[in-house]
């Protein structure tokens, strides 16, 4: 007999799951709070929904920092060239760019929710909007169904729990399977912001000095107590009123909270590499060439082609060389000084944004209470989770929605089969 699915949420992995429920067989509702489905889909990849990333398995794993391997096993059964099958199926042509990330060749995240909502319609899916879950119905341990703000009951032999995160909250995702999960007595991981712009209260940050300054393929690092590099990622950043933000900075952010929580402090050190392919001597031959090409050049113009001109005369700053004085004036010390600033440029993170200004909401349903073959608690025979909810967590550039969908086609079919 055909099981009887709800699915609460209607994000990206909610969607996967209501579809891949129904495509195995099951009757499926697909429940969601908001008056229309998808709206934080639609806010991916910029509005242009970056579907999954084209890098072979391992890297993608390597590229979900936050328990990754927990998603091994679903990899196996459901992985990012079987997200572009899905898609392509369907008729949706998609491109590759940069870094390996996939995107509808339309431009828009509406294309990839318009395929879902066809599917939906195909499969039979019987969708509520405005649907608010008050709770889950349990009779001796087994699931029965939910009940809704409404009072209105809904029966259900298995039930998805794919209702997102914490960060968007304006899209629904308010933490509301936190709440479900824990009445069963699962243990939800302390919840923090990941991929969120770096907060400082170093002097230069506050005083604004480098407001709005762009650094590209810069290598910017977290180090623990010891001194010891946690971890380093190499592309552009952006300094802002608060802080660090860019690529670079969002990739260092869940490490920062780490950080401080396993060394016990209010902050961490940064370093920034703005010459990371270059070793310190080569950075030194390269300022001495400067110095032997137009020594009579004052400081500011003769390396002005070095680095923006804002960050080149905060370094000067940093070590009392006048900008004004000539090149060939400079002292060996003032040479070893510069190279420093340029190589290992220390400052502060107290931390980050608060998790409704991150992409990505770190910790959530422990992975440890959930079978990560099929995606069904190990607490609560018939509950599934998937998605953003789990505690798992990637960077930016596809991973994320990767694993949304991947583990909620797992959780759907497992529902509809097991």
């Amino acid at each position: 007999m055909s099981k009887n699915v709800i699915v609460i949420g209607g994000g990206s992995s909610g969607l996967m799951a209501a579809c891949t429920a129904a495509e195995s067989g099951a009757h499926v509702t697909l429940l969601d709070k908001n008056p229309r489905l998808g709206r934080k889909l639609l806010l991916t990849g910029g509005g242009r929904c970056n579907v999954t990333n084209n890098r072979e398995q391992a890297e993608i794993i390597a590229h979900i920092p936050g328990n990754g391997r927990f998603l091994h096993s679903a990899f196996h059964q459901f992985n990012q060239y079987d997200i572009m099958r899905y898609f392509t199926s369907r008729g949706i042509a998609l491109k590759e760019e940069d870094h390996g990330r996939m995107f509808p060749t339309t431009d828009k995240a509406r294309t990839i929710l318009e395929a879902f909502i066809e599917e939906l319609k195909r499969q039979n899916v019987t969708v509520k909007t405005k649907a608010v879950v008050k709770k889950i119905n349990y009779q001796e341990g087994i699931i029965t169904g939910v009940t809704l703000d409404s009072g209105e009951e809904l029966p259900a032999d298995r039930i998805v729990l794919a209702t997102g995160g914490k960060t968007y909250s304006k899209t629904g995702s308010t933490g509301d399977g936190y709440r479900f999960g824990k009445k069963v007595g699962h243990t939800i991981t302390e919840l923090y912001p990941t991929e969120a712009p770096i907060t400082s209260d170093d002097a230069f940050i506050q005083d604004r000095t480098l407001k709005g300054l762009s650094l590209r393929d810069v290598a910017l690092s977290v180090k623990n107590k010891k001194g010891k590099t946690v971890v380093t990622h190499q592309m552009d950043m952006i300094f802002t009123h608060f802080g660090v933000s860019g690529p670079a900075a969002l990739r260092c952010s869940m490490f920062v909270h780490q950080t401080k929580k396993r060394d016990n402090t209010d902050f961490v050190s940064m370093t920034l590499d703005i010459f990371p392919d270059l070793s310190s001597g080569q950075v030194e031959q390269k300022l001495y060439q400067f110095i032997k090409e137009a020594p009579d050049k004052n400081v500011k113009n003769g390396w002005k082609d070095l680095m923006p001109e804002r960050y080149l005369l905060f370094g000067l700053q940093q070590y009392g060389i006048n900008p004004e004085q000539t090149l060939k004036s400079l002292q060996p010390k003032d040479i070893q000084n510069f190279v420093k600033f340029t190589k290992d440029f220390h400052f502060s993170a107290n931390g980050t944004l608060p998790i409704d200004k991150a992409f990505v909401t770190g910790g959530g349903i422990s992975t440890k209470e959930v079978n990560p073959k099929t995606m069904e608690s190990k607490l609560q025979p018939g509950l599934y989770f998937c998605g953003e909810l789990l505690d798992y967590n990637g960077y930016t550039g596809g991973y994320n929605i990767t694993g949304a969908f991947v583990t909620g086609h797992v959780a759907g079919s497992h529902a509809a089969l097991d």
